[in-house]
């Protein structure tokens, strides 16, 4: 089963979330469970979490075609002290957070060297703090997601991502998220079938499928290699229509969640029908 859907607002309150997939059409969703501009937000309340859950359940969500992304303020592999504490703190609310809600994963961007610390240091940081936060939380899998290298991001490689991965204590609760602009951005061609499934082979080499747990379909406005991380709406960008349909063709990719991040909300429900009819 293909489950197919888009990063929707949780304005108003997480119960708004599963309402606003339905809208569109969609059999998964990502969302925020906080406000992802500020360090620290009030805690979901009882009734946001009671609201959420019965949501889910009755527009048919499971907790595996959900995955909530935490705040972008967030970088686990920061090279100064307050700042990856901060960091820390924040990823461990937010893994809390998924927990209360009953969602059993949540996708965050690895980090950052800034300039200050090696790719290698940093790598190790990230790796620390995925291992601090699932210490303190239960059921919940850190997903880490690939990145297009733009600046001092780390994860641009599945070298980088394995990396990480070797590095935590309980790998049944590390899991991935293959964004296809980035990975098209760090240098992954995905546009023919030869290309894809050279990348795909790649990917199940270095990391492996079995720690697939999410994607995002994104076109990409830059061309290959560009490690500029700029999403565009499907068929529109540099991959083109071809390279999600084989995504939708292709059976490893099934039972995860599949979300667009593409830029114009007006056409999610489209590109929804549109990602269906590829099946």
């Amino acid at each position: 089963m293909k489950y197919i859907g888009a990063h929707v607002s949780a304005s108003g309150g997480v119960e708004n979330a599963p309402i606003n997939a339905k809208k569109i059409g969609a059999t998964a969703f990502a969302l925020f469970t906080k406000n992802q501009r500020q360090w620290v937000s009030a805690p979901l309340s009882e009734k946001s979490i009671a609201l959420f859950r019965q949501y889910c359940e009755e527009f048919g969500f499971s907790a595996q075609q959900i995955l909530p992304h935490d705040s972008y303020l967030i970088n686990l592999g920061s090279p100064e002290k307050e700042a990856l504490e901060k960091s820390r703190m924040a990823f461990i609310d937010e893994m809390q957070r998924c927990q209360q809600l009953g969602l059993d994963r949540l996708n965050f961007h690895p980090g950052s060297h800034l300039n200050k610390i090696s790719e290698e240091e940093c790598l190790q940081r990230i790796a620390e703090s995925i291992n601090l936060a699932l210490d303190k939380t239960q059921g919940v899998t850190a997903v880490i997601e690939n990145t297009a290298g733009q600046g001092t991001n780390m994860g641009r490689s599945f070298y980088q991502i394995k990396y990480i991965i070797d590095r935590v204590e309980d790998k049944s609760r590390v899991g991935v998220c293959i964004d296809t602009c980035h990975a098209f951005a760090a240098g992954y061609d995905l546009r023919t079938e030869v290309a894809f499934e050279q990348t795909f082979a790649e990917f199940d080499e270095i990391i492996g499928f079995g720690y697939l747990k999410g994607m995002h379909l994104n076109d990409a406005k830059k061309d290959l290699a560009s490690r500029v991380d700029r999403h565009d709406s499907l068929g529109k960008g540099f991959l083109g229509n071809s390279t999600f349909e084989m995504i939708m063709k292709d059976s490893r990719f099934e039972n995860i969640p599949l979300i667009l991040e593409t830029p114009d909300e007006a056409l999610w429900a489209e590109e929804i029908a549109v990602l269906k009819a590829m099946i």
